[in-house]
């Protein structure tokens, strides 16, 4: 059983509005406090940072020894924001950092790593709303961990429809002795993560997404397509298959998503999914902030297995 914090939100508001937090025995400056970051929802930085600290325990596995690129929204939701790979120069001493190459910029970058609370709560000072993780650890950065299916809607498609594909996708795998598991996006998809961690390579994980992707939209080509073009998406669920790449990242568990509110990228069962499917209502698989500590408690990490669980990619396959 994962044990979440009792709320600091409270003790974050008496706060001044810059002030020096002690995590861990870590120092932290963190500012602005009071400042709303998702307007609609009246959600502020405090809040986010309560968010992060009280989930940690179950996000903290997910994100440890995996390269970060932080989404910054130093406005909030509504602002302007910005992508930054290299970790900030100005960070603490103590924020970990790996070395990855860059074919686009042509040289090593620096990317943090959240291996603690600490980094955690000075990465969401920053206003790092989302957390963008790498499919692959730092030790060995050119071999995935994961396989992942981002099930994106078009509309009026939505996560309902997604639902369903999701199913088609979770019985193709288990044909080939694979267990998977979604999640929501945060935003408007399903995600499905096939966990491996044994000896893989990107371009095997990617042939084989991208063949199961094309497959579905040979069996289902009035709801699926594999073709990136947001012209062929109307209605359909795209399986984008190319989050399967070195140079990628995908949403982390648990993030935060820079939405009108703050929802989350939640791990759900199948069963979930089934339900959600059966009864049609989209927002049987909406999960906010404040929902998802209680939903913790209850159902624990369901996404621990994605960390742990050991799968071998069949040498040869057919569909």
């Amino acid at each position: 059983m994962f044990v979440i914090p009792s709320k600091v939100e409270e003790f974050l508001s008496a706060m001044p509005n810059k002030a020096e937090l002690t995590v861990e025995d870590r120092k932290i400056q963190v500012s602005n406090l009071a400042k709303v970051l998702y307007p609609k929802a009246g959600f502020t930085k405090g809040q986010v940072i309560d968010y992060y600290i009280r989930i940690a325990p179950v996000l903290l596995p997910h994100l440890r020894d995996r390269p970060l690129t932080m989404k910054r929204y130093p406005d909030g939701v509504e602002g302007e924001f910005f992508y930054e790979k290299n970790c900030p120069s100005h960070r603490p001493k103590w924020v970990q950092t790996a070395q990855v190459w860059s074919e686009s910029n042509d040289r090593m970058m620096n990317y943090c790593l959240v291996q603690d609370l600490p980094t955690l709560v000075w990465a969401a000072n920053l206003a790092d709303l989302e957390l963008h993780t790498s499919l692959s650890r730092k030790n060995n950065i050119e071999r995935p961990t994961m396989m992942v299916f981002d099930l994106d809607p078009g509309a009026p498609a939505d996560i309902v429809q997604c639902c369903q594909v999701g199913l088609w996708l979770r019985d193709l795998l288990g044909n080939m002795k694979l267990k998977s598991f979604p999640k929501t996006s945060g935003s408007k998809g399903l995600q499905v993560y096939v966990p491996l961690n044994t000896s893989v390579t990107y371009d095997q994980t990617k042939d084989l997404s991208r063949a199961l992707a094309q497959h579905l939209e040979g069996e289902h080509v009035d709801l699926v397509t594999s073709n990136m073009s947001k012209a062929v998406r109307k209605g359909k669920v795209f399986v984008d298959w190319s989050q399967n790449d070195e140079h990628k990242t995908t949403i982390c568990v648990y993030s935060l998503r820079a939405r009108e509110e703050p929802t989350v990228s939640t791990p759900v069962g199948w069963d979930e999914v089934e339900n959600c499917l059966k009864k049609k209502k989209a927002d049987l698989l909406k999960f906010q902030s404040d929902k998802l500590i209680a939903r913790v408690e209850k159902r624990d990490d369901l996404f621990e297995p994605v960390e742990e669980l050991k799968q071998k990619l069949p040498k040869k396959w057919e569909l």
